[in-house]
C-alpha cells in the first residue's frame, strides 16, 4: 500500500479500511474500476452513495495543497459505473490561478481516461464558484449531481442558478464529447506521438487554441494532459496542470519528470507556452519543448 493513504485508513470505517488495502497499491492512481465498487459494496454493506461518501478521505489523500495545507478531495462516478479520484493541487511559488481544484482534478481523470458522461461528483467540501462553473461545461451539466457529506444531494442547477455556459456562446459540443482534430507533426518520438495524439482529443472551442502536454518519467511511462477551455474562460484548465495532477495521482514525485513537451496549435488566438513553464519551472529544471502543429486541410 502506499504511505500516503496510511493516514486516512484512520478515518474510514473499519470494514472499509480493510476491503480498500489491496486496491491501494503502488499503481493505484484514483480509478475504481465497477467491479471493485462493487465488491467493495458487497463487502461493506455500504450502497454506492454511502460508500463514495466514505471513501473521500483517500481522495483527500491524493491532494499536494502547498500553499494552503488544505485537503481537498473528489470522486467523480461516470456513467460506465467507473470512479475516478481527484485533489487539489498549488504550485509553490506561482501564482494562484496555477492551483488545480479537486473537481477539476477528478474531471480531468475521468476525460483522460475515456469517460463519456459524468453523472455525479462527490466532494468533502461544497464546490467553489470556479468549480461550479467548471462542473457547468460538461455534458448536461446542470444535471449532475452533487454530494456532500451531511447534505441532501442536489443537482448543478441547484448550485449554480441562471447558469451561464457553452450553450450562451453557441458551443453545441461541450466538454467530454468526443473530438476528433486533425492536426498533423511528422515524428517518430512516442513522446510528441502521445502529445499530438492528446492535442487532437483537446477542448478549445473558444480560442481554437488546442494544446496537450506529455511528461516522460524516469521510468518511462508518459503522462498527459489537455487543454481544457470554460465558457467562463478563467476556470479553463491548462494542459501543464492537469498533466501534474495527473502525476501527483500516479504517484509520482516531480524529480521523476525527465522530458516535458507542449504541443499546441499553430491556428489559435492565444498560447499556452508560459503558462506551461511557469507551471513546469515550478517543480523542475527540466525545459520544455514547445511544438507547433498544423490543422490537416
Amino acid at each position: 500500500m502506499q504511505d500516503r493513504f496510511a493516514p486516512a485508513l484512520n478515518q474510514l470505517p473499519q470494514e472499509l479500511a480493510t476491503a480498500i488495502v489491496p486496491i491501494l497499491n503502488e499503481q493505484f492512481n484514483g480509478h475504481i474500476s465497477a467491479e471493485q465498487l462493487a465488491n467493495l459494496s458487497e463487502q461493506t454493506k455500504l450502497e454506492t452513495n454511502e460508500l463514495l461518501l466514505a471513501l473521500l478521505p483517500i481522495a483527500a489523500a491524493l491532494a499536494s495543497p502547498e500553499l494552503s495545507q488544505f485537503f481537498v478531495g473528489a470522486i467523480v462516478k461516470g456513467r460506465s459505473g467507473k470512479i475516478y479520484m481527484g485533489a487539489n493541487l498549488e504550485l509553490p511559488g506561482e501564482a494562484l490561478f496555477h492551483t488545480v481544484h479537486a473537481e477539476q482534478s477528478a474531471i480531468s481523470h475521468a476525460w483522460l481516461a475515456g469517460e463519456k458522461h459524468i453523472e455525479a461528483i462527490i466532494i468533502n467540501f461544497s464546490p467553489c464558484g470556479h468549480c461550479r462553473q467548471f462542473i457547468n461545461e460538461l455534458i448536461e451539466g446542470q444535471d449532475v449531481t452533487i454530494h456532500l457529506p451531511n447534505q441532501r444531494p442536489q443537482k448543478l442547477s441547484h448550485y449554480l442558478p441562471y447558469a451561464f455556459g457553452p450553450a450562451d456562446l453557441q458551443v453545441t459540443q461541450p466538454l467530454l464529447t468526443e473530438q476528433n482534430l486533425n492536426f498533423v507533426l511528422p515524428s517518430d518520438d512516442p513522446v510528441i506521438i502521445e502529445a499530438l495524439e492528446q492535442l487532437n482529443t483537446s477542448y478549445a472551442p473558444y480560442t481554437q487554441s488546442h494544446g496537450a502536454v506529455a511528461l516522460q518519467m524516469a521510468d518511462g511511462k508518459i503522462l498527459c494532459g489537455r487543454y481544457a477551455e470554460n465558457a467562463a474562460f478563467n476556470p479553463s484548465m491548462q494542459p501543464m496542470q492537469m498533466a501534474l495532477t495527473n502525476l501527483v495521482r500516479s504517484n509520482y514525485q516531480f524529480s521523476d519528470i525527465k522530458r516535458a513537451v507542449l504541443i499546441e496549435s499553430a491556428a489559435g488566438k492565444i498560447s499556452l507556452v508560459g503558462a506551461a513553464m511557469d507551471a513546469l519551472h515550478s517543480v523542475t529544471a527540466v525545459e520544455l519543448e514547445h511544438l507547433v502543429a498544423e490543422p490537416q486541410t
